[in-house]
C-alpha cells in the first residue's frame, strides 16, 4: 500500500500564546528550517493571510499554503517548502 503524507504527520506550531510582535519571526524561523518537501501546521487565532503575503514577498514561490481549518476560533494552515525545480 503506498504511503501518503497527511497534515497530521507534520509538526505543529501554535502561536496563539506568543505576543503578536513575535509570531511572524517565529514562523519565518520554522519556514527557513524546512527541507524541500517538508511542512508544518500553523495554529493561530485569526486568519493568517497577512503572513501569506509577507512570505510571498520575502520567499517568492518557495512555499505551499493549505488551509486545514478556517476559524472562527482556530485557524490551521499547513505551510510547506516546495521542491526545487531544476
Amino acid at each position: 500500500m503506498p504511503q501518503t503524507q497527511h497534515a497530521s504527520a507534520a509538526s505543529e506550531i501554535d502561536v496563539r500564546s506568543l505576543p503578536p510582535a513575535q509570531r511572524h519571526e517565529k514562523i519565518f524561523e520554522r519556514v527557513d528550517q524546512l527541507v524541500p518537501g517538508g511542512s508544518f501546521v500553523l495554529v493561530n487565532d485569526h486568519d493568517p493571510k497577512p503572513l501569506y503575503y509577507q512570505l510571498e514577498a520575502e520567499r517568492p514561490r518557495q512555499f505551499s499554503w493549505t488551509y486545514l481549518e478556517r476559524g472562527p476560533a482556530v485557524w490551521r494552515v499547513e505551510i510547506g517548502r516546495l521542491q526545487k525545480v531544476a
